[in-house]
């Protein structure tokens, strides 16, 4: 109420307040049917985000952590190996057929290169070389073609998905075990084993294994800050894939710092140090690594080439959403997405305020609007500005990590946690303490001293404290992160409430907080008819035409 009295009392700031929406509204209203007819256009949306590229093959990744899951939940060591077979080799993502052809290429064929075959019934099936082949050949690998929709993406899913023994392969859109392979004009007499030879290409286990190259040495913004923070503390370029592998083994790590010895758990603790590690460490900084590969390949001030950069970012939040949430992002997802609207009803942040106890979580609210900023950001080249955009998206990100780590340190130390609680808080502590570390080394000492494999105590209000003491340079407040939520109380556990953030002063910046918002979405309103004004130009139908001139007709 002192807010809204003290702006009314701004009276010619007002003014320029209301003269100021009410641009925006006529902007808004000016350009929304040229926005409806784009989205008519657009690819499906990812839980909200309209992609500006075919994802679904990306967003699908969360198929193999549900499979994995599922096979970790039986809890033999069976079901261990199966799951172990389920991360390494993959069953859902980039799918492929490796092909042995009756009689040699007569020439050779590029990648991507078009190839038709048959499937058992008869039905076209197509693909593309996966990569280059010479004159001569006789083994090729062709990668089954996806579709822009999510339910049928692909309909060629094996991998290591029948050591489950559980049905979970998919084979009507695999090519027959023989038949003719169409290449090229030509037709090849071929042959494969189509629930050994379908493989995939993407996989859980790849997104730390090709990490070194990927975030460290071999691109051209390496190495990458976040996946810096994380070789650093550990010591291991594939620190995330250790970290699965131990723990389905239930053997030991050999990291610089937190290390876990997986042979003090029994399946129970060990399942949820596996399906959280590949979720929260394996894919959490690859959906990172996306975004700074996205602006690696940016174009400053280019309007009309920036595609791949943009497709990059979609792959990022394909990544982070998975596909199980569908188009508005109400499913009951396996990824980051899912984790951060669990964890909000743990905090009491859902809601566009962050005050509510269910729904989507704030975070992913706001992040959400970043990936659809960033993504504009990139369209028209305006690739610093995706960067902060990045920057802020990352800082968010961690909120979930700190939230859960907390919730299992409370739940271990005040509620009698057992193994599985333990793992939990272990896994979750992992997946921070290099971010952690970088801002205060002390405090993720702390946090592992209390949350490590076999901590001999856990000190709930030590964390806490730790963590809060690092939230100024991980970019997040206390109120993001919010208070651990006793839903049979009503109120905070005790001890749990939220921290306070530092207080500012009352009238700071209000009014240009204001005008600056309002300004920020004429802005995006502006991107967003440059967009379609640009998919426009791509097909030869400029929205602005210049009129032609007959070379005859009198110029008077």
């Amino acid at each position: 109420c002192v807010a809204t009295t003290r702006l009314h009392q701004q009276t010619p700031t007002m003014a320029i307040v209301k003269s100021t929406a009410v641009a925006f509204l006529a902007a808004q209203a000016a350009s929304a049917a040229t926005l409806r007819a784009h989205r008519q256009l657009s690819f499906l949306d990812i839980a909200g985000y309209q992609p500006n590229s075919q994802v679904t093959d990306h967003a699908a990744i969360d198929l193999d952590q549900a499979a994995l899951e599922s096979q970790l939940a039986l809890r033999t060591e069976e079901s261990f190996d199966a799951a172990k077979q389920i991360y390494l080799e993959g069953g859902n993502s980039k799918s492929y057929a490796e092909i042995v052809l009756g009689t040699p290429l007569s020439g050779s064929i590029g990648k991507g290169a078009k190839i038709h075959g048959k499937n058992d019934e008869g039905k076209t099936i197509t693909g593309k070389a996966l990569d280059d082949y010479t004159s001569g050949t006789t083994q090729i690998s062709v990668q089954y073609d996806t579709t822009d929709e999510q339910d049928v993406y692909v309909q060629c899913q094996v991998g290591a998905l029948p050591k489950a023994k559980a049905g979970l392969e998919n084979t009507v859109g695999c090519f027959s075990a023989s038949g003719n392979l169409k290449i090229d004009g030509t037709e090849y007499p071929y042959s494969y084993n189509p629930l050994v030879d379908n493989n995939n290409a993407r996989t859980i286990s790849g997104f730390s294994t090709g990490a070194m190259k990927k975030m460290y040495s071999d691109c051209p913004g390496c190495p990458y800050v976040d996946y810096e923070y994380y070789y650093n503390y550990y010591g291991a370029f594939d620190y995330a894939n250790q970290w699965v592998l131990s723990a389905l083994d239930g053997s030991k790590t050999n990291f610089n710092n937190g290390n876990a010895d997986f042979s003090k758990f029994s399946l129970v603790g060990r399942q949820e140090a596996a399906k959280k590690g590949t979720a929260y460490m394996n894919i959490f900084m690859y959906v990172i690594r996306e975004w700074e590969d996205a602006l690696d390949d940016c174009k400053e001030n280019c309007i009309n080439c920036n595609d791949d950069p943009v497709h990059a970012w979609d792959e990022g939040v394909a990544f982070y959403t998975g596909s199980m949430e569908g188009t508005d992002g109400s499913g009951d997802g396996k990824l980051l997405h899912g984790l951060a609207d669990k964890r909000c009803t743990d905090f009491a942040t859902c809601g566009t305020n962050a005050d509510a106890k269910t729904g989507t979580a704030k975070v992913n609210y706001d992040l959400f609007d970043h990936f659809a900023l960033g993504q504009h950001q990139l369209l028209v080249g305006n690739c610093a500005a995706a960067r902060t955009t990045k920057e802020k998206i990352v800082d968010i990100m961690y909120i979930p990590l700190v939230q859960g780590t907390i919730r299992y340190a409370y739940k271990v130390a005040k509620l009698q946690g057992a193994e599985k609680e333990k793992a939990e808080g272990a896994v979750f502590a992992a997946a921070v303490l290099p971010r952690i570390a970088a801002a205060n080394p002390n405090a993720a000492e702390k946090i592992y001293t209390s949350m490590k494999v076999g901590a001999s105590s856990t000190d709930f209000h030590a964390v806490k404290s730790a963590f809060e003491s690092t939230y100024r340079n991980l970019g997040i407040t206390c109120k993001q992160v919010g208070g651990l939520w006793n839903d049979a109380t009503g109120s905070y556990y005790e001890g749990a409430s939220p921290c306070k953030d530092a207080s500012t002063k009352a009238n700071k910046g209000t009014t240009g907080i204001i005008v600056g918002s309002v300004f920020a979405g004429v802005a995006v309103i502006a991107v967003g008819f440059v967009l379609f004004m640009r998919r426009r130009e791509i097909k030869g139908q400029p929205v602005f035409q210049t009129k032609q001139v007959d070379e005859g007709a009198d110029m008077n």
